[in-house]
């Protein structure tokens, strides 16, 4: 830490937890109040509402997004049958609410850290960071206490109307093993249809809080290394120049292709019968969607398979892919095999990864004595490194393992489920060589535009206080290489604080103006202006006096006879004789002819 700072970190004072437990109370109050919204607008949206109690169901949905755990489990009663249970499993996360609490929980912790100044102290961080997840953790604890709840689910909405004899006639209902049983059930498959399925459901407590406190950590972590302009511990100046600008451009195409998903949907539901629905399952799954995309279209193989009616809500041709009931992984050639378009999608996703290489290059200081094959050397390493954890990480978080099943009798009657489970160690190496490539196309072109270094920021200043200052697009503010905190030097031998100073201003908040500052004003002497651009004068005056010291030439000359130098008759006096007086008073005019005699007499005019 730098004395030359104006705010610095809170060394050896206590630290300020009155605003600590407000700002984790802001934070986490308003993270849940969004993840609540969504997950409350996305269920009434599909009518899930309709089959139970909206709050309970959002409970749920919550702490799921969050990282929680749900168990439902249910009996059926129908036709005097005993021993008829529904069997139910769900791993998913729905990432539309997770990245809503997501966005909110970041934004408001980000804020609260950067009123700590240019530097903050570990020990504040940790407790800022620390009460936020403290306080998540402990609201988590009352969601699992209040999702639990009984779900009424009609016979014909969990397909059995498909199954053979569903339509009252008895036979043809084959289970391995066993044959045909249908004439064990003659015309009682259509009152099965009718049957009321009551699935209940409730929230894990242990590991829901488990997965809270691994799931608010991983959120903080993330917004602390994707935000530039929050303040840094003194001594992670490497975090901010070499993880900082990877992360957050990694962060931001993300975002965008979330975006982008969002406004397929939109207009994906304007032409079609059933608006409501597409729009409830863009809030809940939209960002599963477009992150399961993101892996496929960079070549990351995956196994699936989805057994009846609930292959249906999956996309085509990725639903005709897993029905076929193969063994073989879903890659994006097998895709392309059922619809050509889905090349489409290997060039969005190397699009976005070229603009991840752009805006890594773009917001990475600039080192005048690297050149462009240096700088792109360096990208190109840093931006594979995050790709390389960044995209297992979406494939785990895209997984996808849904199974639902009617057991009559101790037999499956019906049975659907949905598994879908990306290759990690493949998505590790194609997320390096990818964030490789595009690191170093981007560098290339970023620096063949001079873009390169453009939006390089200092940690702890505020948006437009950052890169554009006097020293240009090369670093923070400064000349390029020349080791000062400002410089933007990567291997500098300066601090790397960027604390602004007397010696190292920082940027201002609007361009120089020298109608306004006096020290860029340039002396009159040295304008060029023209002749009668001032009127002529005997002499300077006190309103053009110069505001320096010019050099001091000889004094004027004496004019001939406008006097007698003291001592001499013939009025030339010598060097040494000092100044001479005044001059006389001129001669009085002559008496004009004609006056009157006793008239006033006119003095000498003076």
């Amino acid at each position: 830490m730098s004395a030359t700072g104006v705010e610095t970190a809170r060394h050896g004072t206590p630290l300020p937890w009155t605003d600590i437990l407000l700002s984790a109370i802001a934070a986490v109050s308003w993270a849940l109040i969004g993840m609540a919204g969504t997950a409350a607008l996305g269920l009434h949206l599909l009518r899930a509402d309709a089959a139970g109690s909206l709050g309970p169901m959002t409970a749920a949905v919550v702490a799921l997004g969050a990282g929680g755990s749900v168990s439902p489990s249910g009996d059926v009663s129908a036709f005097g049958l005993k021993s008829a249970e529904a069997h139910t499993a769900v791993e998913i996360t729905p990432l539309g609410v997770s990245l809503v609490g997501a966005l909110l929980l970041a934004w408001f912790f980000l804020r609260s850290l950067r009123t700590a100044g240019v530097v903050i102290a570990p020990a504040e961080l940790l407790a800022r960071a620390g009460a936020v997840t403290a306080l998540f953790v402990a609201t988590l604890g009352g969601l699992a206490w209040a999702g639990h709840d009984v779900v009424t689910i009609d016979g014909g909405a969990l397909g059995l109307d498909r199954l053979p004899g569903g339509a009252g006639k008895g036979g043809g209902l084959d289970i391995p093993g066993v044959g045909d049983v249908g004439g064990l059930l003659p015309d009682r498959i259509g009152d099965l249809i009718h049957a009321k399925a009551a699935v209940g459901f409730t929230v894990d407590t242990a590991p829901t809080l488990l997965g809270g406190l691994g799931w608010c950590a991983g959120v903080l972590l993330i917004a602390l290394f994707a935000s530039r302009r929050t303040p840094l511990p003194a001594g992670w100046d490497a975090v901010h120049r070499v993880v900082r600008p990877a992360v957050s451009a990694l962060v931001t195409v993300l975002l965008v292709a979330v975006s982008a998903g969002l406004a397929a949907a939109a207009y994906a539901a304007i032409g079609d019968d059933h608006p409501r629905r597409i729009a409830g399952a863009a809030l809940l799954g939209a960002p599963n969607g477009v992150w399961l995309g993101v892996p496929v279209g960079l070549f990351v193989p995956w196994d699936g398979r989805a057994t009846g009616v609930l292959g249906t809500v999956l996309p085509d041709p990725l639903d005709r892919l897993l029905g076929s009931n193969s063994d073989e992984p879903v890659t994006l050639g097998r895709l392309a095999e059922l619809d050509g378009r889905v090349w489409l999608l290997a060039v969005a996703a190397g699009l976005m990864m070229l603009l991840a290489g752009v805006l890594t290059a773009v917001r990475t200081p600039v080192d005048g004595q690297v050149g462009a094959a240096g700088f792109a050397g360096r990208c190109a390493l840093r931006l594979g490194a995050v790709t390389a954890l960044a995209l297992p990480f979406l494939a785990w978080l895209a997984d996808v393992s849904v199974n639902a099943s009617l057991s009559v009798l101790g037999f499956d009657a019906f049975g659907a489920g949905i598994e879908l489970h990306g290759h990690l160690g493949l998505a590790l190496l194609l997320g390096a060589v990818w964030g490789a490539g595009a690191g170093a196309v981007g560098a290339l072109l970023a620096r063949a535009t001079g873009a390169a270094g453009a939006r390089a920021v200092r940690p702890g200043l505020d948006a437009g206080t950052g890169a554009d200052g006097p020293g240009g697009p090369g670093g923070w503010g400064g000349s390029a290489g020349s080791g000062r905190p400002g410089s933007g030097s990567v291997g500098g031998g300066g601090t790397g604080g960027g604390e602004a100073g007397p010696y190292l201003p920082s940027k201002p908040f609007r361009p120089p103006n020298p109608d306004t500052n006096p020290y860029l004003e340039v002396p009159r002497e040295l304008r060029a202006e023209p002749e009668d651009a001032r009127p002529p004068a005997a002499g300077d005056d006190v309103y053009g006096a110069p505001t320096v010291v010019r050099p001091l030439g000889p004094p004027p000359p004496v004019p001939r006879g406008r006097g007698r130098a003291p001592g001499r008759p013939d009025g030339h006096g010598s060097p040494d004789d000092g100044p001479t007086g005044p001059p006389p008073p001129p001669p009085l005019p002559p008496r004009p002819k004609g006056g009157p005699a006793g008239g006033p007499r006119r003095g000498p005019r003076r």
